[in-house]
């Protein structure tokens, strides 16, 4: 008589715990003061073009694993994209996605795929999301330098994202709390 149920513990789904959120970023004409002699008005170039992208993520504070996706829009649409793209890239595995309460995250179209579950963090907290800081130093490293066009930035985010290590995001976002509870889940 076979049993529907194995005790074989190769059975059992891995669990993983990622913290998701996402951030805007782009180009701007810079329009701040300069510093001139007095009574002399200082003359900028100023281009009005605006361009902007989302970069939605995800990274496991334990290991430092991580998914990104750039998308156009901060709506529904883009992010049942990234839902179903980290849905494949994590298919192995349980994956508990912490994350804040935008709208578009409780949208009744999103059709969150059988591997993700996701767990709000209450309104207006974004401090406890230990992906911030992983945003917070992703535009400090972006915004060192002057780009001469959106195209220039892009490729600098994806050298950004390549130069980090699970070891370093892992580094970044492991808020001791998180890393505590994580290990006793």
């Amino acid at each position: 008589m076979s049993s529907a149920i194995s005790d074989k513990p190769s059975d059992a789904q891995r669990v993983r715990l990622l913290c998701q959120d996402e951030t805007r970023y782009g180009t701007l004409s810079d329009t701040y003061r300069r510093i001139t002699a007095p009574g002399v008005r200082s003359v900028v170039k100023i281009d009005w073009t605006y361009e902007a992208v989302y970069l939605y993520g995800a990274v496991e504070p334990l290991t430092g694993e991580s998914c990104f996706l750039e998308l156009s829009h901060l709506n529904t649409c883009c992010f049942q994209m990234f839902m179903n793209y980290l849905s494949e890239t994590f298919a192995d595995t349980l994956n508990v996605v912490i994350l804040d309460n935008g709208r578009f995250h409780h949208a009744k179209t999103l059709d969150v795929p059988e591997n993700i579950v996701l767990l709000f963090l209450p309104p207006y907290c974004p401090e406890l999301n230990p992906i911030e800081r992983l945003w917070q130093d992703i535009k400090a490293k972006l915004f060192s330098k002057a780009y001469q066009t959106f195209k220039q930035m892009q490729e600098s985010i994806t050298q950004i994202l390549n130069s980090y290590s699970n070891a370093a995001i892992s580094t970044i976002t492991g808020f001791s709390y998180f890393i505590k509870t994580a290990n006793e889940i």
